[in-house]
């Protein structure tokens, strides 16, 4: 009986081994150097997701480089449980010397397998702050404060590392130096190079949702994954910075267009910047946001046709399309994808048609002054400016400009003219009535 027990002891400590154990071959690298927003978790998704559907799950790994001055709390915990999710062992290196993973960065080092510290490095200082500063009201703060205490506890914990010293992170703004985070078991080691990756974590121990997993690397493909165009994109509009100067331009430019209307040129690129910005501020899903963004594309170049823009609606309207074009069908689970070699194609080809009409349209122009001369135009009053006994000025639209006309010719707003001359120094022009 008792040679039994130890026959199945044994066999079940066999299994347990050989369940646990893996080989790593390849270290799929990423580089977080901006700050922690929806555009760095787009990142991170895109391409683990892509890791947890492969084949090879059982020998991979990932390696986040980080340098980050923090973020957004609730980019952070998507980061966090999109670690969570992971089979395989998700790494992060606080790099190169100089480098911090401060507020945010250090929450989300705080859920990784293993953290590494380059030597010249610091991780911590994660009190939460609004945007405008450190939260004042004492309720809120202390809800916000204990929420990333208990986060923060509970994965250093499934870790195995020291809670307190990311409790004090958030509670004092405790910052730590690579050595002293090694000293209190923060951090699990201190490198200097890539390479010493599979060195420490050879024959290694890592809790991967709950189970132990002895790693094995002997020498393992170092694969850089780098932002593509659309996770660039992304992640220069989720600027908290950006987003809030896209928001006051076309604020600024739809302000001067209703006080001005009839142009449309500084109204049709100030909505392009307000989408921009709804996409930035997340107040607009990133697919309704793209499409939004494609429309609008396409009332610029009709508007284009009308209106003499000198090519400024164009060039929005293609800057639109193609930023509509790359995150058309971005839904965290869709499986469609337009090729970006077919978007920037079709831009191209836009873009070599409005060429085409430009050069077209210059042709015919006999010399470059004339092309601002409206002379033979016709136009309508559309504001008295002065009124003298002899003159009166106005301010005329024509060919969708606006210019500034005197006449001796009493006239009234939406007056129908005739542009009979042009004076190209003071930009004034003389009219007569059109009957």
């Amino acid at each position: 009986m008792r040679a039994y027990l130890l026959t199945l002891l044994l066999t079940l400590t066999f299994q347990l081994v050989a369940q646990t154990e893996r080989e790593i071959k390849e270290i799929f690298v990423y580089e977080v150097n901006s700050s922690i927003n929806p555009g760095t978790f787009h990142y991170l998704n895109d391409n683990m997701q892509k890791h947890l559907k492969s084949d090879r799950i059982n020998d991979i790994a990932v390696l986040i480089k980080m340098n980050t001055p923090g973020g957004l709390v609730s980019t952070t915990k998507d980061i966090l449980t999109l670690i969570g999710k992971q089979n395989y062992p998700v790494l992060i290196w606080i790099t190169p010397e100089g480098a911090s993973a401060t507020s945010a960065g250090a929450i989300i080092s705080a859920g990784a397998h293993q953290i590494f510290m380059s030597p010249g490095t610091n991780i911590g200082a994660s009190t939460p702050i609004q945007m405008s500063g450190d939260i004042k009201e004492n309720d809120a703060k202390n809800k916000a404060v204990n929420d990333l205490v208990a986060l923060t506890r509970s994965l250093s914990e499934s870790r195995g590392r020291n809670p307190e010293g990311f409790e004090k992170m958030i509670s004092e703004a405790k910052s730590y130096t690579a050595q002293e985070a090694k000293k209190l078991k923060i951090i699990d080691h201190i490198i200097n190079d890539q390479n010493e990756i599979a060195k420490v974590l050879d024959k290694s121990s890592l809790i991967i949702k709950g189970e132990k997993i002895k790693l094995k690397l002997t020498e393992p493909r170092f694969n850089l994954v780098e932002m593509n165009s659309k996770e660039s994109l992304l992640n220069l509009f989720a600027n908290p910075s950006f987003a809030y100067i896209l928001f006051l331009i076309g604020i600024a430019l739809l302000y001067f267009e209703f006080q001005a209307p009839g142009g449309f040129i500084a109204g049709g690129v100030g909505v392009v910047c307000l989408i921009l910005a709804g996409i930035s501020f997340q107040v607009l899903p990133l697919n309704f946001g793209a499409l939004a963004l494609i429309i609008a594309s396409l009332i610029l170049f009709v508007l284009e046709i009308y209106i003499t823009s000198f090519g400024i609606l164009s060039l929005s309207g293609l800057a639109a399309l193609i930023i509509g074009s790359l995150f058309l069908f971005d839904t965290p689970d869709s499986l469609l994808e337009l090729n970006r070699t077919l978007i920037y194609s079709s831009a191209f080809s836009v873009a070599l048609y409005l060429g085409l009409v430009a050069y077209m349209f210059f042709r015919k122009v006999d010399k470059p002054s004339s092309f601002f001369n409206p002379t033979g135009e016709s136009g309508v009053i559309y504001k008295i400016i002065e009124k003298n006994e002899n003159n009166f000025l106005y301010q005329i639209k024509a060919s969708g400009s606006f210019y500034k006309a005197s006449s001796t010719l009493k006239l009234e707003e939406g007056d129908k003219i005739k542009i009979i001359g042009f004076d190209e120094q003071h930009l004034e022009i003389d009219i007569h009535k059109e009957s």
